[in-house]
């Protein structure tokens, strides 16, 4: 048992997926504490019940007050830094982690080495990518998980009995803001557009935050060749000395770049003299699906496992074994020579970009929570694409609007209802414009409560409206 945690008082702010496993393994490792939780619903009660047999103290309904006696505060990642609970922490100058900072200090407590961690980030990709870094890690014979923001507990990774060769770690700008002490042993950022700019502050704010993936790292910061925001971030970073930068591109790669090439993935980045030599990864076929946002994710993955000494062999192996997630440009079916593509996942504009950029003709279906963003520029270049429009959601005449300014001759079907089965009439409609070899995207471009639970649930009722057609 540390001593580090045995007989502090510490605050886990927060319960849910990482506020509970925070507060036991705390509770565990001798600790006295507190968790304090903004809400007092079902969940919450269910969850205190869970901690407070283990003497654990849960406070519901009062997430801002700091508990006397506080001398470490862990937080939930999605907890804004403005609440009134960390201003009074940092009155008192008692220092906030987030679960992703307790997790790195904890590694290698039963005594093993720790297992480095390979990092991404970015604002759209990182699941994709992250899963194809641990899918390639494995066709290399390393024990290795996915964990981190994908939905796998990094406490659990790093304090649990199973033992890891390498880690492949999803980080969001959240975790990255609350975890100033971590250090990956190479790390990627995907990509930067605005995002979450309510909880950053502004875009520098967020772009800071993604940059801290690159501070520490030993061997290598990769980062997107079309998006020089992500260079500028490797520039800044404090990294171990030797560490290197490794570009990735959908084109050509030069020196110290991974690339492609006539159909093939190709690196000339951990090669032996990278000014004359490349070496054949894999070939575009090899990724699924083969969109080229989605090749890209393939190139970040195998910079980072490159980096790691993975073979070539095992790049190509890992990145055919891959499946993607559901809801992530998944082909639902062929209907009278329509695909219909569920990218319910596409919940902001940077990822629909990449999701238009897909196919060359497309009846869109789009609409939900803009969550402030605007349409123009998404609209402007996805235009010659469009065959037509479906729109749903609360915020679809915002859309609507960037339709009529960018593609007026675009069709629109506006349909004012909000309730779950305005997914079947808003594919029933999609049908009607759509025309033998065109593509129908849910790619919506916004966030799905106002009609859907989450995005699941929005990408599966597209399906179900899909297979009705075809029934």
């Amino acid at each position: 048992m540390p001593s580090e945690f045995s007989g502090k008082h510490v605050t886990v702010a927060g319960l849910g997926v990482s506020g509970v496993p925070a507060a036991k393994v705390l509770h565990g490792l001798g600790a006295h504490v507190t968790v304090v939780n903004d809400g007092d619903d079902e969940r919450a009660r269910t969850q205190a019940a869970e901690l407070e047999p283990l003497g654990v103290t849960v406070r519901l309904g009062d997430g801002d007050t700091l508990p006397e006696g506080t001398e470490l505060i862990v937080t939930a990642p999605g907890w804004k830094p403005t609440k009134p609970l960390f201003a009074a922490a940092g009155q008192a100058g008692v220092p906030v982690w987030g679960d992703v900072e307790l997790a790195w200090r904890l590694r290698g407590l039963d005594g093993q080495k720790p297992a480095p961690w390979l990092a991404v980030t970015g604002t759209n990709g990182k699941t994709t990518t992250v899963q194809m870094l641990a899918s390639i890690l494995k066709a290399a014979g390393l024990r290795t998980a996915a964990v981190g923001n994908i939905g796998v507990s990094l406490l659990d990774a790093v304090t649990g009995e199973q033992e890891y060769d390498v880690l492949a770690v999803e980080l969001s700008s959240y975790q990255l803001h609350w975890a100033p002490s971590l250090r990956a042993d190479s790390a990627a950022v995907l990509n930067l557009a605005p995002d979450h700019l309510d909880w950053h502050g502004s875009m520098e704010a967020y772009a800071a935050d993604k940059g801290r993936i690159y501070e520490g790292n030993r061997v290598a910061c990769v980062y997107n060749v079309a998006d020089k925001a992500t260079e500028d971030l490797v520039r800044a970073a404090d990294v171990e000395e030797g560490c290197r930068a490794v570009g990735f591109t959908l084109g050509t790669p030069g020196p110290s770049q991974l690339g492609v090439v006539e159909g093939l993935l190709v690196d000339r980045a951990f090669v032996e003299d990278r000014q004359k030599n490349a070496q054949e990864l894999a070939e575009v076929s090899d990724v699924n699906p083969p969109a080229p946002h989605n090749i890209a994710n393939a190139l970040a993955a195998a910079g980072l496992a490159r980096a790691f000494g993975v073979s070539a062999a095992a790049v190509r192996d890992g990145l055919r074994a891959f499946t993607p997630d559901a809801h992530r440009i998944a082909h639902v079916a062929d209907v009278d020579g329509v695909a219909y593509v569920d990218d319910s996942k596409a919940t902001n504009t940077h990822a629909t970009e990449a999701s238009l950029a897909s196919y060359e003709s497309i009846v869109w279906i789009a609409g939900g929570l803009a969550k402030g963003a605007t349409f123009d520029e998404l609209v402007a270049g996805a235009a010659k694409r469009l065959r037509g429009a479906v729109l749903i959601g609360a915020d679809r005449a915002l859309i609507r609007e960037a339709l009529a300014r960018h593609a007026p001759e675009v069709p629109v079907v506006d349909l004012d209802r909000t309730d779950t089965g305005a997914m079947l009439q808003a594919v029933q409609e999609a049908r009607r414009l759509a025309r033998p070899g065109d593509t129908v995207l849910l790619a919506p471009a916004c966030a799905s409560m106002d009609m859907f639970t989450n995005y699941n649930q929005r990408g599966d009722a597209f399906a179900q409206a899909v297979r009705e057609l075809g029934a």
